[in-house]
């Protein structure tokens, strides 16, 4: 007897999220067919994924995108149906026949559509950690209301995920030491200026930045890997995924990124998941779960490996790490203004506007200058966004 095929919507298409999660997804015909396709602008690209995947939708954000792929695949002979906007995302996010979404739009423009799949009851695969940043109790909330499935994408959160107990709802509901979990030791790369001197971090250029040492990521990351604030917001969102508090989280410097997270047990255990630094692995791993299939990800040589070497993260080195640990001890609207004021600086330093030592000073000063509530609504939180990029808007305009 045939399997009934699994509709997948995927947001942020055309990200190397994206386009890994078509790679596993292609590899399995007989389990999965693609629902609809997203992407912010880039519409020869989505082009080329509709003609080969045949989604019955695909949304783009930019209208002059969504015209140039019309006629695109209109010329081509292509059935898709394109659509166009903030509300089409959240449809195709949340429509009837959609069994599992993929949100990996980056950053603070992926929390409304992963936030619709949530409140329909999808499976829903995270790789947009901004989404529980920002609004983290609101979105728990919904995912406990709904029903939805809700699994971690991020290498380090899926490593954790498979580390941990296979009865979830009971750590999610009361804790980690309610499944005799003593820590979580969250795993970071180090990214590429571990080395690096402090004084001569004010020089680095944005290509510099971009060229991580180990994996493969858009501009954005790449830089928040840099400056370590992707681990600060990975540790944010681990606290809300697996209800862990601060002092439950352990950053640890690991440059081979072959073990991508630890969990150890009040019993003296340690539990480790490793394997090569390829995002399919944790992608068809949520895609199966609780079931397991072939991601097309070769074998970790192990042997080859040799050595794995651990140290402690410099917090002088790495600022940006030092103010998300902040953050989340102090929860409510802090972790959303961060992340606001980062996305501006990182899109300033990707722009010439600023220098790289600067994002942290940047961030710093945004979370000196506005207040943080605890919100008891989605508005209270994007009011929060919005003011904080207008906030460091501002000061790169005075600088």
């Amino acid at each position: 007897m045939s399997l009934q095929l699994q509709q997948i919507t995927v947001l942020g298409a055309t990200g190397s999220i994206g386009v890994s999660t078509l790679d596993v997804v292609a590899r399995h015909p007989d389990r999965y067919k693609v629902f609809a396709l997203t992407a912010d602008r880039r519409w020869q690209l989505l082009a080329t994924q509709c003609l080969q995947h045949q989604p019955r939708y695909a949304v783009l954000n930019d209208a002059k995108a969504a015209a140039n792929l019309t006629a695109e695949l209109q010329r081509q002979g292509c059935e898709t149906e394109v659509l166009q906007g903030a509300s089409a995302l959240e449809a195709v996010a949340a429509h009837e026949q959609v069994d599992t979404v993929m949100a990996a739009i980056v950053g603070g423009a992926g929390l409304l559509p992963t936030l619709a799949a949530v409140n329909a009851g999808k499976k829903v695969l995270l790789a947009n950690k901004e989404a529980l940043v920002m609004a983290g109790g609101l979105f728990t909330q919904a995912v406990q209301k709904s029903g939805a499935v809700l699994l971690p994408i991020d290498s380090e959160h899926n490593a954790i995920f498979q580390c941990l107990p296979n009865h979830r709802s009971d750590y999610l509901a009361r804790g980690l030491m309610s499944s005799g979990v003593r820590k979580i030791l969250l795993t970071a790369s180090g990214g590429p200026f571990r080395n690096t001197p402090s004084c001569d971090l004010a020089k680095v250029t944005p290509e510099q930045a971009c060229a991580h040492p180990n994996w493969s990521m858009g501009q954005k990351i790449s830089v928040d890997s840099a400056t370590m604030m992707n681990k600060g917001l990975e540790l944010i969102e681990a606290c809300w995924l697996f209800n862990a508090r601060p002092h439950q989280i352990q950053v640890v410097i690991h440059p081979q990124s072959v073990i991508h997270s630890m969990v150890e047990y009040i019993d003296g255990s340690v539990l480790a998941q490793l394997g090569n630094p390829d995002m399919r692995t944790p992608i068809a791993h949520a895609l199966a779960w609780p079931e397991r299939m072939e991601s097309g990800v070769a074998s970790l040589d192990i042997i080859a490996t040799a050595r794995l070497d651990f140290s402690e993260p410099d917090l002088l080195r790495f600022p940006c790490l030092r103010l998300a640990q902040n953050a989340a001890d102090v929860s409510g609207t802090t972790p959303a203004l961060l992340n606001a004021a980062n996305e501006v600086a990182v899109a300033a330093f990707l722009s010439r506007q600023i220098r790289f030592d600067q994002i942290a000073q940047l961030n710093e000063e945004v979370l000196s200058r506005l207040v943080a509530v605890e919100p008891t609504s989605l508005e209270e939180v994007q009011s929060a966004d919005t003011e904080a990029r207008a906030m460091a808007s501002q000061l790169i305009n005075s600088w």
